[in-house]
C-alpha cells in the first residue's frame, strides 16, 4: 500500500487514531489534506494547503511525514508554538502510530541559556538597576539543574525582562570555539542533536536567519532532509524580509560599548584607555539617536537619498561619521590586545563588522530593496527586500531541489489569501507554480457565530471613532459579563479605547479590562482564558499586533470579539510604499492588487480568534461602516467565514442575550 493508502487508513473512522488519540475526530478535510500531503511526499514537489480553522491541520501533516520515513524538517511561526507541537503533538503521534523516532527542538541562540555571559553577569556595574539580583539568582539555580538551557523551562521569568540579553548570547558576542564554555554549550547540544534527530522542530525566524547567515546549523540540516513542512505559513514573507536585508542599531552599538569597558579592563586593563573609548562609542549611538529627535518616536522614516526623510542631512552624515569614527578607534585598539582573551578577539570582529555596514548605508539603497530608518527608544537602519519570492526560488527550491531527490515542501495555514490561487501568499513566497489546496472549516459559523456592523458609529479616522468604540464595548461587555477581546489595527487606538474602559469599569465588582503591554502576553492570555471562573470578575481584553493570531481561546470565554476597524497597511508605511510602486510599475491596482488582499488577509485572521470549537458560539463585531456601505467592502465579507449577519442594533442585543451563559453584571441593553 503507498503511502496515501496508509494515511487514509490512519484517519479513517474506527482507525488507528480514533482507537489511540481521545479527542481524535474523523474529518474528511483533515483526511483530504493529510492525503494530498502523503502524495507529494511520495512524488516530490510544492504543495500549499489552506485549511480552515479547526481541520486539525497539524495532525493532518504530521501523520503522512511521520509514516513517511523521511527526514523531516517542521518550522513554525514562534517559539510558544514550537513547544507545543514538540511536548504535545509529536509525542503524541510518535506514541499513537508505534514509530520508533527521535525528535529534536532547536531554536535560536536567543532562547537558551549562555553559561559563560551567566558568569559574568553579575560583574556587570549596573546590574541592580535592572532590579534582577533575585531573578538572577533563581536563573543561576536553574542552570544547575536543566539538562537543555531552554529559557522557556524557567517557570515565572518574564520574556520582557532586560536580564535576559545578559544571560543570552548573540550572533555578535557569541565567542564561538573559543568560548571557555564550548563543550557545555546549549545552543551546540541543540544543534547537535537537530542532527542526529528524524525530525526537527525549528521557527521561521531561526530558518531565515540562518539562510541570511548560514550560523545556527541549518547549512548542515537542511540538505539531508527529504521533507520540510512550514506551518503558519502566512507568516513567513514578513519574517524573511527581516532576515533577508542589512541592520544596524543603536541598541548594538551600546552594547558593543559595555561589553568593551567590561572585557577591556577585566583582559587588557592598562594596555587602552576603555574608559574613553567605551564612552565615545556610546556617546557617538546617543548622538545619532538625537539628531532624529523625540517628536518622531514610534515610527519609520523614508530613506532615499543620503538619510532619512525630514532629517538634515549633514547632521546625519555627520552623526553616522562619528560612529564610524568611534567603532574605528576601538577596532584599532582591539587588533593590537585581540590574541590575549577570546571576548577581545571577538569584539573586534564585532567593530569591524559595524564599520562595514556603517559604509553600508553611506551607499545607495541595493536595486528591488527599501530602506528606512526605524525610530523608537533605539534607531534601527534597516534595509529590506520587498518579498521573499527571489530568495524562495533560487536559494530555497532551487538550490535543494535536485534531481531525483524528489524533496517535498509543504506550506500551510488558515489563511494564506482571498482567491482560488492564494495569490497573496504565493505571489509573496515565489511559489506561484504550486499545487494548491485549499480545505474548508468543518464549523457550522451560520449557526455558531453571527456578524454585526454597528452603522452608528463614525468613520474610522474621525476623532471620535475610538471613543465611540469604547462606549460601544462597555455597553455590549457589561451585558454578556466580559468575554470580550477587542482588536485595534493601532496602538493609539488601543490606548484610547483601554484608557476610556478602564475609566469605565472601576468599582470592584465591576469588570476587570486586560490591556496589552501592561502584563506579558502569557499573563494576559492566562488571565482571559479563566473568564469569571473561580470568583474572578469577567473579563475585557483590549490588544493590538501579535494577538490578532495565535490566540486560542476556546469555550464561552470569549464570545464577543470587537475589531476597531478593517485592517488596511499602513500607507506611509515605507515597505508598503515601495510594494506600491512596484505594482504601479507593472501597471496593476494598488488597491484591488494589495491593500485588499493585506487586509482581507488580516481581517480573517482576527476574526479567526472567535470560533475555535464546534461548540463555540460568539458575535464578531467590525466597528467600520465601510464594511457595509463600500463596495469592496463585498470582496472583505466573501473572505470572512458565512457567518449570520445582524442588520440592526435589537438583533445584535438579541444574539447577546442568546450566549451560553447570562451576564452577571447590570446591562443597559433593550
Amino acid at each position: 500500500m503507498n503511502l496515501e493508502g496508509r494515511v487514509r487508513e490512519v484517519f479513517a473512522p474506527g482507525g488507528l487514531l480514533s482507537h489511540t488519540v481521545q479527542e481524535f475526530k474523523s474529518r474528511d478535510g483533515q483526511t483530504e489534506m493529510a492525503g494530498s500531503i502523503a502524495r507529494t511526499i511520495d512524488d516530490g514537489g510544492v504543495l500549499v494547503v489552506e485549511a480552515g480553522t479547526g481541520i486539525g491541520k497539524t495532525f493532518a501533516y504530521l501523520v503522512p511525514v511521520l509514516l513517511s520515513g523521511t527526514r523531516v524538517l517542521l518550522s513554525t511561526a514562534t517559539k510558544a508554538l514550537q513547544d507545543q507541537l514538540f511536548g504535545r503533538d509529536l509525542p503524541l503521534l510518535i506514541k499513537a502510530l508505534g514509530l520508533p523516532l527521535r525528535r529534536a527542538l532547536l531554536k535560536g541562540r536567543g532562547s537558551y541559556l549562555c553559561l559563560q555571559r551567566l558568569q559574568a553577569a553579575r560583574q556587570q556595574h549596573n546590574i541592580a538597576a535592572y532590579g534582577a539580583l533575585r531573578t538572577l539568582a533563581k536563573i543561576e539555580s536553574w542552570a544547575l539543574l536543566t539538562g537543555t538551557g531552554d529559557l522557556a523551562e524557567l517557570p515565572g521569568l518574564d520574556e520582557r525582562s532586560p536580564l535576559i540579553a545578559l544571560v543570552t548570547s548573540t550572533r555578535d558576542n557569541c565567542l564561538g570555539a573559543q568560548c571557555p564554555q564550548f563543550r557545555n554549550c546549549h545552543v551546540n547540544q541543540a544543534r547537535r542533536e537537530a542532527l542526529a534527530a528524524d525530525v526537527v522542530v525549528i521557527n521561521h525566524h531561526l530558518f531565515f536567519a540562518d539562510l541570511a547567515v548560514r550560523e545556527s546549523g541549518m547549512a548542515e540540516l537542511l540538505p539531508t532532509v527529504r521533507t520540510v513542512v512550514f506551518d503558519e505559513a502566512h507568516q513567513l514573507n514578513e519574517t524573511g524580509v527581516q532576515f533577508l536585508g542589512k541592520q544596524l542599531s543603536t541598541g548594538q552599538l551600546l552594547d558593543l560599548a559595555r561589553d568593551l569597558l567590561a572585557s577591556g579592563l577585566q583582559h587588557a586593563r592598562g594596555l587602552a584607555d576603555w574608559q574613553t573609548l567605551s564612552g565615545t562609542v556610546e556617546r557617538a549611538a546617543r548622538d545619532l539617536r538625537l539628531v532624529v529627535g523625540k517628536p518622531l518616536s514610534g515610527g519609520k522614516l523614508r530613506w532615499v537619498g543620503l538619510a532619512p526623510e525630514s532629517l538634515d542631512e549633514a547632521q546625519w552624515q555627520d552623526g553616522l561619521a562619528a560612529v564610524k569614527a568611534s567603532c574605528s578607534q576601538a577596532l584599532e585598539a582591539l587588533s593590537t590586545v585581540g590574541e590575549a582573551a577570546p571576548d577581545l578577539a571577538r569584539l573586534c570582529e564585532r567593530a569591524s563588522g559595524f564599520v562595514e555596514r556603517i559604509d553600508y548605508f553611506g551607499a545607495a539603497c541595493a536595486s528591488e530593496s527599501v530602506r528606512w530608518l526605524d525610530v523608537g527608544s533605539q534607531l534601527i537602519l534597516v534595509e529590506s527586500p520587498l518579498d521573499i519570492a527571489e530568495t524562495v526560488r533560487t536559494r530555497l527550491l532551487g538550490s535543494h531541489s535536485e534531481p531525483g531527490s524528489q524533496r517535498c515542501w509543504i506550506f500551510t495555514s488558515a489563511t494564506l489569501g482571498e482567491d482560488a490561487r492564494l495569490k497573496w501568499f504565493t505571489e509573496s513566497c515565489g511559489l506561484t507554480e504550486a499545487e494548491i489546496l485549499k480545505v474548508q472549516s468543518p464549523f457550522d459559523y451560520a449557526r455558531q457565530a453571527a456578524l454585526y456592523v454597528p452603522l452608528h458609529l463614525s468613520r474610522p479616522g474621525a476623532p471620535e471613532h475610538s471613543l465611540q468604540v469604547a462606549q460601544f464595548v462597555a455597553k455590549a461587555a457589561a451585558a454578556i459579563g466580559g468575554r470580550t477581546l477587542v482588536l485595534t489595527t493601532t496602538l493609539r487606538a488601543l490606548r484610547t479605547v483601554s484608557e476610556a474602559l478602564q475609566r469605565q469599569f472601576t468599582n470592584a465588582n465591576s469588570l476587570e479590562v486586560l490591556v496589552q503591554g501592561q502584563q506579558s502576553k502569557r499573563q494576559l492570555m492566562d488571565r482571559f482564558r479563566l473568564g469569571d471562573g473561580g470568583g474572578l470578575a469577567g473579563c475585557v481584553l483590549v490588544a493590538s499586533a501579535s494577538f490578532w493570531e495565535g490566540f486560542d481561546v476556546p469555550g464561552d470565554a470569549l464570545q464577543l470579539l470587537v475589531i476597531d476597524k478593517l485592517p488596511f497597511p499602513p500607507p506611509n508605511d515605507p515597505l508598503v510604499e515601495a510594494r506600491s510602486k512596484r505594482l504601479e510599475a507593472e501597471r496593476r491596482s494598488v488597491f484591488n492588487d494589495y491593500f485588499i488582499p493585506e487586509a482581507a488577509v488580516a481581517l480573517k485572521q482576527g476574526a479567526g480568534r472567535l470560533i475555535r470549537r464546534e461548540t463555540d458560539q460568539g458575535v464578531l463585531v467590525v466597528c467600520d461602516t465601510r464594511l457595509a456601505q463600500m463596495g469592496y467592502g463585498r470582496r472583505l465579507l466573501a473572505a470572512l467565514p458565512a457567518m449570520k449577519k445582524l442588520g440592526s442594533e435589537e438583533e445584535f442585543a438579541q444574539a447577546l442575550a442568546a450566549l451560553t451563559r447570562t451576564s452577571t453584571t447590570d446591562s443597559d441593553w433593550s
